[in-house]
């Protein structure tokens, strides 16, 4: 299997793996390219559209590269799994959100971790079992990889 980072996704790619990755599942939600966002994606439970930034991506499969061993499409897939974990986690759970405001910061953290932790075990079940590894691995390598999600 050839390593990550074959050569530069573009918005096009991307947008043809997210199309194609959410038509297989059957999982309705909008996606837009967005070249400010911090992060590769991100999901937006108020809008339900995913966000993503292609330098991002590319810069953060480029960080994965060596540590486990996928095509760029698989590398962009197992990136969205997580994020569609959040939309499962949210259609699954109506949270209301707004508790956060009234949440002290030790709960404010704790539900946000629970959520977290969520949404990384739904994203799980959509990923096609010979990615479950790399997805497990990538989920080990994110703890300090990213800030943001």
């Amino acid at each position: 299997m050839k390593g990550c980072v074959e050569k530069m996704l573009y918005i096009r790619d991307i947008e043809r793996i997210i199309e194609n990755t959410l038509e297989e599942h059957k999982i309705t939600i909008d996606y837009v390219f967005n070249n400010t966002l911090p992060a590769p994606m991100s999901f937006n439970v108020s809008t339900n559209t995913l966000k993503f930034n292609y330098l991002q991506i590319n810069g953060y499969i480029a960080n994965i590269n060596f540590k486990i061993k996928a095509t760029d499409e698989d590398c962009v897939k197992l990136i969205l799994y997580r994020q569609l974990g959040y939309h499962l986690v949210f259609k699954n759970n109506k949270h209301d959100l707004r508790v956060l405001k009234y949440f002290e910061d030790d709960e404010k953290a704790e539900f946000l971790a629970k959520i977290e932790n969520n949404a990384w075990d739904l994203g799980r079940t959509l990923v096609p079992e010979r990615l479950v590894n790399s997805y497990d691995q990538i989920r080990e390598i994110d703890k300090t990889l990213l800030k943001v999600h």
